[in-house]
Formats: C-alpha cells, structure tokens, sequence
C-alpha cells in the first residue's frame, strides 16, 4: 500500500461526516490492489495504477467516488449516478452507512485497473507481439506481492527491463546467490531502478 501525507492533509481538512467515509473509501481502494499509488490532481486524492483508476472528493453535503473509465465497467448493481460524460462515472454517499459493500466496490476497482491495464497492453502489441510471454519466476511473485512499491515500478517496465531482472534470477547457479539477487532486485524496483541503472548514463 502506497500512502501519500498529501491525501492524509486532505481528508483531515474535511468535515466529520466526509472523512469517515473517505477514509473507508481509502481503505477499500487499497484493498482491490497492492499496486495502486496515491497522488493529488485536480484538486483531489486520485488513485492511479497504468493511469487514474478512481477518485475521490469531499463536497458540502456529499462525498463522491469517480471512475475516470467508468463506462467501461459492468455495472452489476447499477449504483452509477447519470452522467452526460461519455467516460466517467461516479458514486455519491452523504452518510458511511451508504457506502456499499466493500466486495462490490472492489470488484469495480479491479475492473477499472483491467481497463488500464488492457489499454496499455493495446499499447505495446505491436512492440511485443513477436515476443514470448514472460513467465515471473514463483519466488519473484511472491517477493512482489509483499513489496507495492517494487511491484508497481516492475509492472510499469517494459519487457525487455523485466526480462532481464528475470533472466538475472534464473542464471544464478547457486540458491544463496539467487536470494541475494532477489533481495537486490525488490530493493533497486523500490528505487525506480531498471537492472543495469549503472549503466544507463554511460
């Protein structure tokens, strides 16, 4: 879970009645996916994962949940508000008892991030279609799982980039080896570092 101060300093600027559900709605976003980074823009705390997945904001009398792709999702139990927009979506709660079930609005969540994530792979067909997929070694999976910030920074790489963190893991000979490898690789993702970063400026 990646938290930003900057959200914190918004929902606490808010009346009572908002930041609790806000901060429910903070909870339950994170919930849908380790990955999802927090930002401010427009004004508002907006969640982002391959683009902005959702936001939220405190309104007088209302707090309200937007989907910026939102009629792309399948809308199941059909608590959209009407919109004129021809992408966004959004869900309005003037008390937390309002705010549905936290599974529903998972699976809304993780709907709108397999759109981004389906635009982005429209993206680089061409780039990798004569590619093999990249098969993530158990060990790197599960290290990432635990890791947010890793797991975000190797997801928004490019395939050659996780490629060779990959290939780096599965040409250790020896398991002491791979597991420094390992512990190597989840602290220079967390960085922002591709594998050979000491050579990108030469």
């Amino acid at each position: 879970m990646s938290k930003n101060t900057a959200v914190d300093e918004y929902i606490n600027s808010k009346p009572p009645f908002a930041q609790e559900i806000l901060r429910q709605l903070r909870t339950v976003i994170h919930s849908a996916s380790p990955a999802l980074t927090e930002t401010i823009k427009w004004r508002q705390p907006c969640f982002e994962q391959h683009g902005v997945v959702c936001a939220m904001a405190a309104f007088k009398h209302h707090v309200s949940l937007s989907f910026f792709k939102g009629k792309l999702i399948n809308d199941s139990a059909g608590i959209f508000a009407d919109s004129d927009n021809n992408e966004l979506t959004s869900l309005k709660f003037n008390r937390l008892a309002y705010v549905p079930e936290q599974a529903l609005l998972i699976d809304y969540i993780q709907q709108a991030i397999a759109i981004n994530n389906d635009s982005t792979v429209k993206k680089t067909s061409n780039a990798r279609k004569d590619k093999s997929t990249l098969i993530i070694p158990e060990d790197l999976a599960q290290a990432l799982a635990k890791a947010p910030k890793a797991y975000a920074v190797f997801h928004d790489f490019s395939y050659s980039k996780q490629k060779d963190y990959i290939d780096w893991l599965n040409t250790a000979k020896r398991d002491a080896t791979r597991n420094s490898r390992l512990t190597t690789t989840l602290q220079w993702l967390s960085e922002g570092k591709a594998r050979n970063w000491k050579y990108e400026n030469c």
